[in-house]
């Protein structure tokens, strides 16, 4: 019998006609000493879960049991890690850890308290900031300190829920294998919950996905020897099997079943294509060098003189082309956007688009950030017309509405283009706001990290209505990404960027997919964990803060299937 189980458990909500099912009719067994990943998406009730194992919920039916004992309350026995951090803000992060340590051993000696505090602050790879307060600390030390204080009360389990969500790519993949770390040294049996796939194979010994319904779906063991190095598994065919084999069940039941109150039309596009007024704004741009990147600088200044953010950068990018920018935090890719938009002043160099250069923000540069900031109190189709109306002037109001609902019919928002934005979810607002960005019809579409706040299915399927969109209109395009599958999945080419300060361009890869692509198809190409690999080991040379190399020389697209290097 396993030290933490879940018997016929189901859990709802409200009376009568407000009752809401989260989770039903739940049976689960885990064996002690066992890393068990609970794997699902927003709703589907994975933190109500983790509660009743807590003790901080209780089941609507069925019982949870501890080592045979009904889970009434919490206990810190079963030690749990929450997304958010929690700290005391005038406490330092040895304080911090010292408060839930003096909490639960009262009677332990002072300096045994003491030893205690810091054998668990050194384990999390914070010795260099003990004496520092949350408001110093990054998002990823602050969750490390969350951490270093779940160990320090010794539990025999701990329960994970989505600690890592917040936290950047690198930070996130890095405590990552902290965690893993900890866990091989002392055996804990540990519960986590996430929404990606890639963290739930690194860690766990079996994952059980969980069904957008509330109930649990396929169970799927992992036998890939231990330590699991990240860069190493992308040549392991049993972790390409399992990623494949985890990643279409997730889309095949949550798309399936994921209700947004919209709908995909079938195509009844006119057999002239896009809109006329969209067409009509297409008319007379250059191909060769459509977008040019010139020597770009990027210096602001500071009490200690001038930083140099962004140096050399330098880039030619023909029309139709989608790039995407990937590197690590604090490496200026949103920067280079922002200037390319003429939301950023230019310190040295030029941007030239269709043969002119960038100067100020344009509706001709059409950007989708990472929160939509949409118009709270219009609707989906006003919010769209915002811009469609100021783009068209010559367009009759029929015409303008004809673009308008075009675009977000492909976005798949045909039922909900009159609801207000207030009343719609996160994934739907974003859909929004790339059907705008589209229907500015313009030369130039940035997108900064467009789907960064949305959990993986959303974040999926939102790249495949992407690429929908894109495939139809062609528009050049360039997408800042910190994901190496999301970079792969959309670019013809992928253009990554050395560490800054004086950052720039490190390496340029020629992505030869065939278009149009899906996540699905995609996994099966025999090519496309040799494009992951290039990437990563690109992104794992400058992981510890390496100086950039001497800038690449891109002045022309690379060679089909070919990279261009730094020396």
């Amino acid at each position: 019998m396993g030290i933490l189980k879940l018997d016929n458990v189901s859990k709802s909500f409200g009376e009568g006609l407000n009752r809401t099912d989260v989770l039903k009719d739940i049976t689960l067994d885990v064996e002690e000493g066992e890393f068990l990943v609970l794997l699902g998406f927003s709703g589907t009730g994975k933190t109500t879960l983790i509660n009743m194992l807590a003790g901080l919920d209780t089941p609507s039916k069925g019982t949870a049991t501890y080592k045979g004992q009904p889970i009434t309350e919490p206990s810190p026995e079963r030690g749990v890690i929450f997304q958010s951090y929690s700290l005391m803000p005038w406490l330092t992060v040895n304080g911090n850890v010292r408060l839930a340590v003096d909490s639960l051993f009262p009677g332990m000696a002072a300096k045994e308290k003491t030893e205690k505090v810091d054998h668990y602050v050194k384990m999390v790879g914070l010795g260099h900031a003990t004496t520092r307060r949350p408001a110093e600390l990054s998002g990823g030390m602050r969750q490390r300190v969350n951490v270093a204080r779940a160990l320090a009360m010794d539990p025999e389990v701990l329960l994970l829920d989505e600690p890592l969500s917040a936290l950047d790519a690198l930070t996130r993949a890095n405590l990552a294998d902290e965690i893993e770390r900890i866990w091989q040294a002392d055996k804990k049996t540990c519960v986590l919950i996430t929404n990606d796939v890639d963290e739930a194979i690194v860690l766990a010994d079996r994952i059980i996905a969980l069904n957008p319904d509330g109930t649990l779906g396929e169970e799927f063991k992992v036998d890939i020897p231990r330590p699991r190095d990240r860069t190493a598994m992308n040549h392991n065919e049993d972790f390409k099997t399992l990623r494949a084999d985890v990643t279409k069940y997730l889309m095949d039941v949550g798309i399936e079943a994921k209700v947004e109150g919209t709908r995909i039309l079938p195509d009844v596009t006119p057999i002239h294509g896009l809109p006329a007024a969209v067409a009509k704004a297409q008319e007379g741009m250059i191909d060769n060098r459509f977008l040019d990147f010139s020597q770009l600088h990027k210096v602001y200044p500071t009490p200690k003189g001038p930083l140099t953010v962004v140096e050399d950068f330098d880039l030619k990018i023909d029309r139709g082309e989608f790039i995407s920018l990937i590197g690590h935090s604090g490496c200026g890719k949103s920067t280079v956007l922002t200037m390319a938009a003429g939301l950023n002043e230019i310190s040295k160099g030029a941007i030239k688009l269709d043969g002119r250069h960038v100067e100020g923000a344009d509706p001709e540069r059409a950007v989708v950030f990472q929160a939509p900031s949409l118009f709270p109190w219009l609707t989906a189709k006003q919010n769209v017309a915002v811009g469609a109306d100021r783009v068209y002037p010559k367009a009759s109001q029929a015409e303008r509405q004809d673009v308008v609902e075009y675009y977000l019919e492909r976005v798949g928002l045909a039922d909900a283009m009159d609801k207000p934005a207030s009343e719609l979810s996160n994934g739907m607002k974003q859909r929004v706001g790339i059907a705008r960005a589209f229907a500015l019809s313009p030369k130039l579409l940035l997108l900064d990290e467009p789907f960064g706040m949305l959990d993986s299915l959303t974040r999926w399927e939102l790249q495949e209505v992407l690429m929908e969109v894109w495939s139809r209109t062609k528009v050049t395009a360039i997408c800042v990404t910190h994901d190496v599958d999301e970079a792969i999945l959309l670019a013809d080419r992928v253009v990554m960027m050395t560490n800054g300060p004086q950052a720039t361009i490190g390496k340029i890869t020629k992505v030869d997919l065939p278009r149009p692509r899906t996540r699905k198809a995609l996994l099966e190409h025999p090519d496309y964990y040799a494009y992951r690999q290039e990437v990563l080991d690109f992104l794992e040379e400058y992981e510890h803060g390496a100086k950039p190399k001497p800038k690449v020389s891109n002045e022309d697209t690379p060679p089909k299937g070919k990279t261009i290097a730094a020396e």
